[in-house]
């Protein structure tokens, strides 16, 4: 393969100027010890002597603890004078005033000259059991090449690039050339259509892609060069498409299109990192809105680069010589921050998967942890949801003793899940981390770990803010709740490192969703419960809550009762219009394998069931039995699907572009129409 011939690296010292020298921090979990050894910066905060003092540091002393994690844990060319700018009332945010440095640098080089043949990437590629291990010199000297590329191509610091690609090593090496030359990338999702790509590539003004010519994925070959190309042709601002070859097939090229390894391979292994200010444009991700159109949003240097690799390192206890497998694809912001920026900003050894949890079998995902000794695994309820449904034998007919760290994300994940995952994956002695967190967040907000040495995790549940994230309960009328046991909006009452700076050229659209809602908070669009304890668990989306007759129901904890039923593999609750009630509950369940249960038996257990749990006026009024839910390619279930069907508008469905299975949504449509009939010839 290409991307890895060996070469000689360039060793240059970058950041001779930086007055703050890399210290790891990744020593294991405090265990009760000195806290110094848990947190190096921590014999400068005063006061703080566990884990709740240096909490309460990092959201009252804000100077003073992210001033001292940002000279400790970057590398810098010149040192930041101001640690923070910030006025969420005003829509002002910005950290480490007058700094620079480079993000490859932070992820690469001061690495390389420290341990340069150590593991940076493994690649776990779609063909089973062929790994593919990259060093950081390897990784550094690929992504110098392609940094090279790029400059004789024509790209300029401030171009955005897109890039459309599976997980691998060049795909990495993509974002850091990107970070290396001061452009700024877009990773699109490699699921996306062409229409979706062309939407993103129009919006970010994007002049050059990055793609493959040919994905593999579960055992498929994925054409993305044609995707790319039919994309192309309703963008006529790009300029160049750069073509790796992933697969040995050859594909047609254009006058646009430039073989990307031919070109990397009459490079120099040496590309001088741009000199890049604290708030310069690091990245645009794209998040679905409200409105249907896609939110560019934007996250900068410095300030998400630490908050990626603080949370990486205190949430799930990395420390050297751990390999860190986050199942995520690069398309979306968990690949961002938990496969690429935090955990190479620590030095860290990062899995790259790119292919599904049951290829090709249901005991992918485990025989991959026990041939890489994974020790931290981080993946979605829906594929944990997913393999509960095969099991308990796929699951133990591999070694999973190398697992110290379980993390769930992306939604909720309900109780039964967390248990199985805990009790079965994990052999219950692996803390199971559930973390809330958004795109436009950049990093981890709400999660069980870190904490106290021994401090109690409960199932399903975020529970405790990450250092610097001060979250804040708020009414309808936008008034603080302050007791504990109460329901509200989850806001956070102050500006972080991570949080996204804006929406790409729409700075009037992020102050209206994020900012102007509750004035002086950024609302996460999420409600949240607050435990007698104090403690945070999501309740879904807020406007994934039913409110039936008067009472206001999170479907992520209807969702969770139901999916304690022994039949019932996964579910999703919406709400319908009630002549009565106002809103009724409708819920959609597959059923486990195997499973031989009526709709008519199975609507009437469940309806017990939520009585039981909530009450009677919770119980879903209707219960439809389906093989698949729709989902997008990245597994979140499509609610707004849903509500359309049971509220007879099909015919407004919308833009279906990011629908993983059309047959799911006509399934569904006429097991609606089935149960309706059924339910007047009553």
């Amino acid at each position: 393969m290409a991307w890895l011939l060996p070469t000689a690296c360039c060793l240059k010292v970058f950041c001779q100027s930086s007055r703050g020298s890399f210290s790891s921090g990744l020593a294991r979990a405090w265990s009760g010890g000195p806290l110094t050894a848990y947190m190096p910066e921590a014999v400068a905060f005063a006061g703080s002597r566990d884990h709740p003092g240096l909490y309460k540091v990092s959201v009252e002393q804000v100077d003073e603890f992210w001033g001292a994690l940002g000279r400790n844990r970057l590398m810098w060319i010149n040192p930041f004078h101001s640690v923070n700018d910030c006025n969420l009332q005003q829509g002002r945010v910005s950290w480490f005033l007058g700094g620079q440095l480079n993000v490859a640098v932070n992820c690469l080089d001061r690495h390389v000259h420290i341990a340069p043949n150590k593991v940076a990437l493994i690649w776990e590629k779609d063909e089973p059991g062929k790994e593919v291990r990259v060093t950081y010199r390897e990784l550094l000297e690929l992504t110098c090449r392609l940094g090279n590329t790029l400059k004789r191509q024509g790209v300029k610091r401030g171009d955005r690039v897109t890039i459309y690609m599976p997980p691998c090593p060049l795909a990495v090496a993509s974002m850091l050339a990107c970070a290396r030359i001061g452009a700024v990338h877009t990773v699109v999702f490699a699921g996306f259509s062409s229409e979706a790509l062309a939407d993103r590539i129009r919006d970010a003004q994007s002049e050059t892609v990055i793609t493959v010519n040919q994905g593999l994925r579960g055992g498929k070959v994925i054409e993305l060069k044609q995707t790319v190309d039919q994309a192309v042709r309703a963008c006529p601002l790009v300029k160049r498409v750069l073509v790796s070859m992933r697969t040995e097939q050859k594909v047609p090229m254009s006058e646009l299109d430039v073989p990307l390894e031919e070109e990397m391979m009459k490079e120099d292994v040496c590309c001088e990192p741009a000199v890049m200010e604290s708030e310069d444009l690091l990245f645009l991700l794209y998040t679905s809105g409200s409105t249907g159109k896609p939110k560019g949003l934007v996250h900068s240097q410095a300030g998400y680069l630490l908050y990626a690799a603080i949370t990486h390192k205190y949430v799930f206890d990395y420390h050297d010589g751990d390999v860190f497998g986050c199942m995520a694809d690069i398309g979306w912001i968990t690949g961002h921050s938990y496969v690429v920026y935090g955990p190479l900003c620590n030095g860290g050894t990062t899995v790259l998967f790119e292919s599904t949890p049951v290829y090709p079998n249901p005991g992918r995902y485990w025989e991959t942890v026990e041939r890489l000794r994974i020790n931290q695994f981080y993946g979605a309820p829906t594929a944990i949801r997913l393999l509960l449904r095969y099991g308990d034998e796929w699951v133990k007919r591999y070694d999973r003793s190398s697992l110290k760290t379980l993390g769930s994300v992306g939604e909720p994940i309900n109780r039964e899940a967390w248990e199985w995952y805990f009790n079965v994956v994990g052999e219950a002695r692996c803390p199971v981390v559930d973390t809330w967190w958004q795109t436009e967040t950049g990093g981890i907000c709400i999660s069980p770990r870190p904490s106290s040495p021994g401090d109690e995790i409960l199932p399903g549940m975020a529970m405790r803010p990450l250092f610097g994230i001060s979250p804040a309960l708020l009414d309808d009328k936008g008034n603080v709740i302050t007791e504990n046991n109460a329901s509200g909006a989850l806001c956070i009452s102050q500006a972080w490192p991570g949080m996204a700076r804006t929406i790409y050229n729409d700075h009037k659209r992020f102050l209206e969703t994020y900012l102007m809602p509750y004035p002086g908070f950024f609302f996460t669009g999420d409600g949240a419960y607050r435990t007698s304890q104090g403690y945070y668990q999501l309740t879904g989306r807020l406007d994934d809550v039913i409110n039936v007759s008067g009472h206001r129901l999170g479907t992520a904890e209807l969702e969770d009762i139901v999916n304690q039923h022994g039949a019932v593999a996964e579910s999703a609750v919406i709400g319908f219009p009630h002549e009565i009630k106002g809103e009724g509950a409708y819920a959609f369940i597959v059923l486990k394998k195997g499973t031989d249960v009526s709709q008519e038996r199975l609507s009437n257990e469940l309806k017990e069931l939520v009585s039981k749990k909530i009450a009677k006026y919770a119980s879903p009024e209707y219960v439809q039995v389906t093989k698949r839910l729709p989902k997008t390619r990245s597994g979140k279930i499509m609610r707004r699907v849903l509500k359309k069907i049971v509220e007879d508008k099909a015919d407004e469905l919308g833009d279906l572009t990011t629908l993983d299975d059309h047959e799911a949504v006509e399934e569904i449509i006429e097991g609606h129409k089935r149960l309706l009939q059924e339910e007047q010839g009553q």
